[in-house]
């Protein structure tokens, strides 16, 4: 029931005459209740699930090393249990550095071409660690799949948004990024199967590792063979299933192609009344959703996103580029949501070593506890995980807004921490410490996929939008903090002085969530003040063209245009700069654009 109330919410707002040009209402009023929900069920059962698989594969492929380790990986290769930090943190280094460049070269080629190649890649170099001897192998992998990995989130996300509505997409995107926790939750389970069938015999090898590891098979080979080979063959199915606008899905008919490309075309270009009205007057209308009071609809797109460009995965201006990097507000919310994000990518890969000595007869350490078990006692935590993100992300659709779900969510984590960092680490409390682990996992997920959101709910150039997104992927860097922090040397106590160091962050970035809700109140207030002291002609300029009376702002390029210019050369890139800033405001940057909440 609450699904179809949800639909024909969406069927209202498509069919409200003042969100669209009048010579669109006639089109719309033409296609029928049917043909949008035929044409959303496809898009739901055949598009967004593989995407959700795509995702799935993702995060195995980052949290496997962990599972392995709890079978004694890193011993067997006679490497030391610092080494696996040191090869996280050498993943995330490459993953997180290259994100913007990863969104780009994916937007540039598109997602059809890209992200499968790139997973095709990353299969392979999961398979190859069955034959890792080495420590420098296994840093090499790790760093290549980090280097492949990088942009696929945003380039994913960005092309997801193709597709959906605005008051579509949170929802869905939590199904896509739910993921994250399904694969902790499926990895647990692989693991627990793998480990079943294929024992660990450990042995306390000396620095050499296992002298029998090249007669027997190991269970954590196994794990990496079998997990590296299904990316592989997910890959190759990619290039098939997926299309690269709603004009070429194989699975749509002509006439639900022709519907699913409009609909998203109306959403990102319609005017809206509501765009130009001040932030207190936009706020109490509640019968727009979250993204209609101003966001993307408040001001008719250059020709350059019209029509295909605005539901294509390919395309990226000058002007997308310099105003993506030049957004100060994307710094501010990349420093939070790296904080936010550290327990996300410390339980990614340490779940298993943290669980490890709760479990019986383990004596505070995971050389005695029981590896199948183990990884199985992983699942739960990654269930409630995926389950709260659903319900959170359905309120955040349901009440248009997105900082309170994500506010919330940071409050459930705070909970969990201070109960995992207060309860004894004996072996009496095992289950209370990990019924605080099962709330804390509970919160983790929600303020990533909200926050992109968002920044995509924000951003009308898909361009932009994904170097946005690539952007907020710096975020990643939490996976380097969560390898520094979760050290061998604490395995000890519980892990207790990392779990500390994670509530610090936490409440950080909860403190800085609420002031990015502040700021975007005063700006929403800064912009009606400003537009009720313009006629309305110059409001008029401002929307179509985004040259209203307030002076254009390009001090930093200019600044860079002016020092490329003394040096005497580089002038393909002064001239690339003058392109990029010689247009007027687009977007989120037009005084008509009203933030949402």
């Amino acid at each position: 029931m609450a699904e179809e109330a949800a639909e024909e919410h969406e069927l209202d707002v498509l069919h409200k005459p003042h969100a669209m040009p009048p010579d669109d209402v006639a089109d719309v009023a033409a296609h029928d209740e049917q043909l949008h929900r035929r044409t959303l069920r496809k898009l739901d059962f055949l598009l967004l699930p593989f995407l959700a698989l795509l995702f799935l594969f993702n995060s195995l492929d980052k949290s496997n090393i962990g599972n392995a380790e709890s079978a004694h990986f890193t011993t067997d290769i006679g490497l030391r249990r610092s080494d696996l930090n040191t090869a996280v943190a050498l993943f995330f280094a490459f993953f997180v550095a290259l994100q913007p460049a990863g969104a780009a070269l994916g937007r540039k080629y598109g997602m059809v071409a890209w992200v499968p190649t790139c997973m095709l890649l990353w299969g392979v170099s999961t398979a190859l660690h069955t034959w890792v001897r080495a420590r420098w192998q296994l840093y090499v992998l790790r760093i290549i799949i980090g280097c492949l990995e990088a942009g696929f989130y945003p380039v994913t996300v960005s092309y997801l948004s193709l597709f959906y509505t605005r008051f579509e997409f949170g929802r869905r995107l939590s199904l896509f990024y739910g993921q994250a926790a399904v694969g902790g939750a499926l990895g647990g389970i692989i693991s627990f199967f793998v480990f079943s069938y294929f024992p660990d015999v450990h042995h306390d090898h000396g620095d050499e590792g296992d002298p029998e590891l090249n007669q027997r098979w190991q269970s954590w080979q196994v794990l990496f063979l079998l997990e590296g080979s299904l990316t592989i063959i997910i890959a190759a199915v990619g290039y098939l299933w997926l299309p690269h606008s709603a004009d070429t899905a194989w699975f749509l008919t002509p006439e639900e192609r022709a519907y699913a490309s409009s609909r998203v075309i109306r959403d990102r270009m319609a005017e809206s009344e509501s765009s130009a009205l001040p932030a207190e007057a936009a706020d109490e209308d509640r019968d727009f959703d979250e993204e209609s009071r101003g966001l993307l609809a408040s001001s008719r797109p250059r020709s350059i996103y019209a029509a295909g460009k605005v539901t294509d995965d390919r395309g990226l201006t000058p002007h997308d580029v310099v105003s993506a990097f030049l957004n100060t507000r994307i710094w501010h919310i990349l420093a939070i949501n790296t904080l936010a994000a550290i327990p996300v990518y410390a339980f990614q890969v340490f779940l298993p070593l943290v669980l490890a000595p709760l479990m019986p007869n383990s004596d505070s350490s995971d050389s005695d506890a029981d590896p199948a078990l183990v990884n199985l006692l992983t699942a739960p935590p990654y269930v409630f995980g995926a389950i709260t993100l659903y319900l959170f992300a359905s309120w955040s659709d349901k009440h248009r807004t997105r900082i309170l779900p994500v506010l919330c969510g940071l409050a459930i984590m705070v909970l969990g921490l201070i109960l995992v960092v207060v309860l004894p680490t004996t072996a009496a409390w095992a289950i209370p410490r990990y019924i605080a682990l099962n709330v804390l996992l509970s919160g983790t997920f929600i303020a990533s996929p909200l926050t992109v959101a968002w920044i995509s709910g924000n951003t009308p150039s898909p361009g932009k939008r994904a170097l946005l997104l690539g952007i907020n992927g710096w975020g990643n860097l939490a996976g380097v903090f969560s390898a520094m922090l979760f050290r061998p040397e604490y395995e000890a106590s519980g892990y207790i002085v990392p779990f500390w160091w994670t509530l610090a962050c936490v409440s950080a970035a909860a403190f800085g969530y609420v002031i990015l809700w502040r700021n975007l109140k005063a700006e929403n207030a800064r912009r009606g003040e400003m537009l009720s002291k313009w006629d309305e002609e110059e409001v008029e300029r401002e929307k179509s063209d985004g040259c209203g009376p307030l002076e254009q702002n390009h001090r930093a390029a200019k600044i860079i245009i002016r020092w490329l210019r003394n040096t005497g050369r580089f002038s393909s890139a002064v001239d690339w700069l003058e392109e990029a800033t010689q247009s007027g405001r687009e977007g989120e940057e037009k005084i008509t654009f009203v933030y949402g909440l």
